[in-house]
């Protein structure tokens, strides 16, 4: 085993007995024979771009393996072993059309030469086993070779991730999925140190598209989200907690739960939920349990009813932990002994009656806290507020915006970004998405003229929102460059979607990012001294230090 994807990977170097997020070994390996697997299908995927391309159906699939391999997303085995099953047999399907298309269009046999991983094949669980020793991480013997393919592979895990997000709503790009297939095939390739930078910023484009495609995705079926008090507290019926990202999995347990007196609450990164118009009318949609995916073992225990987790985060239990038979699964995500609810059928809904069943035994849920918090300032929402916002600016009421969006997680470290929340000057607002803002978004930092001093846009993929913000103010201040605006970025990362953030901002232009708690263990340290000199990514300091440079625009 070898894995430092995240940013708690041991020593920030690897985790190579068990994954500090508590990934054993043998599904440490599972994930990188999946990924080498789907590395054959990219192939085979990319030579049949001559031949007329392959299906949507085959980049959905890659794009579900990809996501499964997120940190703390699957710990099933089983799950994966099917995945590469099917991943062998896409592969050898779309090998046999590449064959019989280039003897139609040559009249020769196909005699090019292949990888390793379009041609391997093995059926059983041992042989798996065996195999993923040799086509890990660590296969990559020059350590900035393999640093380059590595930003490339984990920033493509979470463009597969707010892929499969916008596919499931029914919204789909081919160039998205086309370019899976380019990054996957070019870790096989002997490439220029150039050539994969290249394809590291083309990821960045890429992380754009699929993220705008996926607001598109959600604005266009829930509506755009609004500015909303969220409420904290608990009620006194039976509930159903929902954590995860997947906003049609919301959609459809709020209409089954509609009317049986129980009511649903949101966990973590689901939170922005809370924000749509078609959720909101939901009399039993109760508010946010909770806060950020690290403290579920606690709050999951507290809250007593059945939780659905529809994509990561999810932690394993401990031992003291007494809900395992409450919690369902389901989409990518497994674990061993929780249930599993299906994929919905074709023109179908998934079915959610055993949650509810589930649900009408229990106690309602304990309370751990009162009152509410405030969030939906994404785009749309702001934007109608622009003249307002300017105006502060142009006043001198806001001096900066300091963008603290990204992960959550548990290292002591994070207390940083509550410190510089709570000292950063009063003529300061914070732009954030994703789980990073539950260190903040339930402190008293009051408004600007009535602007909050904390705008939530929702979650990570909505850190999309966020950009555009950033190049819309630039429009109404007419700079030329979206650095030259009072605009200071101090982002936290956890896992490989905020990696994909980042490479859209650095995409956009954005430079000088403070990154935290710790830079990517997978930089390797010539990588790192090239993302320094390019962009200016800096690790974060201390708390003074950092907002000291901030206000002077360092």
């Amino acid at each position: 085993m070898f894995c430092f994807q995240c940013q708690e990977t041991a020593k920030n170097t690897g985790c190579t007995i068990r994954g500090v997020c508590g990934k054993p070994e043998e599904t440490a390996n599972l994930q990188d024979l999946l990924i080498y697997a789907l590395k054959g299908i990219a192939v085979y995927a990319e030579r049949l771009r001559d031949f007329g391309g392959v299906d949507k159906d085959t980049g959905r699939f890659v794009a579900k393996g990809l996501f499964a391999t997120i940190t703390n997303v699957n710990w099933d085995n089983s799950r994966f072993v099917a995945m590469i099953k099917e991943a062998l047999k896409r592969r050898e399907h779309l090998r046999t059309r590449l064959l019989m298309a280039y003897r139609e269009k040559t009249g020769r046999q196909f005699d090019e030469p292949l990888p390793d991983a379009a041609t391997w094949f093995a059926d059983d669980t041992a042989a798996f086993a065996e195999k993923a020793k040799s086509v890990g991480v660590l296969s990559t013997e020059n350590e900035d070779v393999r640093s380059l393919r590595q930003v490339l592979t984990i920033g493509l895990k979470g463009i597969a991730a707010y892929a499969d997000h916008a596919a499931i709503l029914g919204f789909e790009r081919e160039e998205i999925y086309d370019f899976m297939m380019e990054a996957l095939a070019s870790t096989l390739k002997e490439l220029s140190a150039d050539e994969m930078v290249g394809l590291i910023m083309k990821a960045g484009e890429t992380a754009v598209k699929t993220m705008a495609l996926l607001d598109e995705a959600n604005t266009s079926t829930y509506g755009h989200p609004e500015i909303t008090k969220v409420n904290i507290g608990v009620r006194n019926n039976p509930g159903i907690l929902i954590s995860g990202h997947d906003l049609k999995d919301m959609e459809e347990l709020l209409e089954q739960t509609r009317g049986t007196g129980v009511d649903v609450y949101t966990h973590g990164e689901m939170l922005p939920a809370n924000y749509y118009p078609a959720f909101k009318k939901q009399a039993h949609f109760a508010g946010n349990y909770g806060s950020s995916w690290w403290h579920q073992n606690q709050e999951f225990e507290s809250f007593n009813g059945p939780i659905l987790l529809t994509t990561n985060c999810l932690v394993p239990l401990k031992k003291e932990n007494t809900y395992l038979d409450r919690l369902f699964t389901t989409g990518v995500v497994g674990y061993e002994g929780a249930a599993h609810i299906p994929d919905r059928p074709p023109g179908g809904a998934k079915d959610f009656s055993v949650l509810i069943a589930k649900a009408k035994s229990c106690p309602p849920p304990a309370q751990i806290e009162t009152g509410s918090i405030i969030g939906g300032f994404a785009h749309n929402q702001v934007l109608a507020l622009a003249d307002k916002v300017v105006e502060a600016v142009k006043s001198g009421a806001i001096k900066r915006f300091v963008v603290m969006a990204g992960c959550d997680g548990r290292q002591k470290a994070r207390e940083y970004y509550t410190a510089v929340a709570e000292n950063l000057p009063k003529d300061t607002v914070i732009l954030t998405a994703g789980c990073a803002k539950y260190r903040y978004n339930k402190l008293a930092l009051g408004d600007i003229g009535g602007i909050p001093r904390v705008l939530d846009a929702g979650q990570c993929n909505d850190s999309y929102s966020l950009a555009l913000i950033a190049l819309k103010l630039k429009e109404a201040f007419g700079l030329e460059n979206i650095n030259d605006l009072p605009v200071s970025y101090d982002i936290a990362w956890y896992e490989q979607k905020a990696v994909a953030v980042l490479l859209a901002l650095l995409h956009l232009g954005v430079k000088g990012i403070r990154l935290g708690p710790t830079l990517p263990g997978f930089f390797s340290p010539n990588v790192a001294n090239v993302m320094v000199e390019k962009f200016n990514i800096k690790p974060i300091g201390t708390v003074a230090e950092d907002i000291a440079a901030m206000m002077a625009g360092k």
